[in-house]
């Protein structure tokens, strides 16, 4: 796949960390890279907590909306579907390990660690010039009609 799952599913979707069609967000990329989902973003100086250091805020946008489409991903593969099923975040838990360097791409690595029906647990991690500065584990869930995400993509 040339195109980021964001682009080829979600082009249109304005969230903040992932959507394409916010001018003004982050713009996560993500790639699927055999049995894990990969992403590499560029902090700006304006992502920073202080100088030199990526915000934890930030970092916590990264995990969640890059282990969110993993688990996308995922779950529209176990069902046999084209596309992804619109998923949101039931809860996820970030451990900051080390500052976070603000001047280098980090990397981003998504793998599904547990999966049943319509919900999908995720580990991700963040790397900065070649160390581990965060972890993630997060549960996310395929919502259904009603829900204000449905068919958002």
């Amino acid at each position: 796949m040339t195109d980021s799952l964001q682009d080829r599913y979600a082009p249109r979707n304005r969230c903040f960390g992932c959507g394409p069609a916010n001018e003004k967000g982050l713009r996560i990329k993500s790639f699927v890279e055999g049995e894990e989902v990969v992403a590499q973003w560029m902090p700006e100086p304006y992502h920073e907590a202080f100088p030199g250091t990526l915000n934890g805020g930030i970092i916590g946008t990264l995990l969640d909306c890059h282990g969110n489409w993993a688990a996308a991903w995922h779950l529209m593969k176990s069902s046999g579907q084209d596309k992804p099923p619109c998923t949101v975040t039931a809860e996820f838990h970030v451990k900051l390990r080390h500052p976070t360097p603000s001047g280098a791409p980090v990397h981003l690595r998504a793998r599904v660690v547990e999966s049943s029906g319509d919900r999908a647990t995720v580990d991700v991690r963040l790397e900065a010039r070649g160390e581990l500065t965060a972890t993630c584990r997060g549960v996310f869930v395929a919502v259904k009609e009603g829900h204000p995400a449905f068919h958002r993509w």
